[in-house]
């Protein structure tokens, strides 16, 4: 029986994976006034930082803004004002099966700052559309809930719910002949075409079977995925942990031209 922790939020509407991979898938607010920091007339050293940290660590520190990095203002209005943390997965263009995965989180101020990653990931063959349907081998541009998870194998540590169940196990080879073992050893469910607050095994289609579903966030097997998105197995496991259901987390997906209107 699967063993589920916690009860999540809801986002979300309208791809495919757990079925699908079982035959190859695998508002912002102003910041605050910065004060100056010239040096008194007549010093000619400079400014010192905030005690106890090093100039070499403030170069290198995340800068909070108030919109998250490369996503423009006609995205950034479909994340739910609630949400503080938002996973962004970007293509290089709209025909990738490669992409790049960041986690973002929002301060009490509305400034975004990267929170974990970037990691390298795959995503579906033929990349990206904003019309997914079963069998495409794109995956869906859009904003969606991620709130489920589950796997092969114990929970890592994450506090969304999670179900580990045997259902999970998968073989057989991927769109490029490579090995799909152990890709459903953990996974977040993305809430395209599914009904939020279950296992992600669950295979109720709201859109009908033939908008696609079971799209998930799984173990990255080495090559592209019929519609989900896949990342290394530690980086998954670091993402599982750093997600919290009261952050109302969400994922922003698409190709980086798309997102950035």
């Amino acid at each position: 029986m699967p063993v589920r922790k916690g009860a999540p939020a809801l986002l979300s509407a309208g791809t495919l994976c757990a079925a699908l991979l079982l035959t190859g898938c695998a508002g912002p607010a102003p910041s605050a006034p910065v004060p100056s920091s010239s040096p008194a007339a007549g010093d000619g050293r400079p400014a010192p930082g905030p005690p106890g940290v090093a100039a070499d660590d403030l170069a290198s520190a995340p800068v909070p803004t108030p919109r998250i990095p490369g996503i423009g203002p006609a995205t950034h209005a479909l994340v739910p004002d609630g949400s503080t943390q938002v996973l962004v997965a970007t293509g290089a263009t709209a025909d990738s099966n490669t992409a790049t995965v960041t986690l973002y989180r929002r301060d009490r101020a509305g400034r975004w700052t990267e929170a974990a990653g970037p990691w390298a990931a795959h995503n579906a063959l033929q990349g990206w559309t904003d019309d997914h349907t079963a069998g495409d081998l794109r995956s869906p541009i859009g904003v969606f809930r991620i709130g489920d998870a589950g796997g092969l194998l114990p929970d890592p540590g994450s506090r969304l719910p999670y179900d580990q169940d045997e259902e999970f196990e998968i073989s057989g080879t991927g769109l490029s002949g490579e090995p799909l073992e152990g890709s459903f050893d953990h996974v977040i469910a993305i809430d395209y075409n599914r009904v939020p607050g279950r296992t992600p095994l669950d295979k109720e289609r709201p859109l009908g079977e033939e908008k696609g579903g079971g799209v998930w966030i799984h173990v990255d097997h080495g090559g592209p995925t019929q519609a989900c998105i896949a990342l290394d197995r530690e980086a998954l496991r670091e993402l599982l942990r750093a997600l919290d259901p009261a952050a109302g987390p969400v994922v922003v997906m698409g190709p980086k031209t798309v997102l950035a209107r």
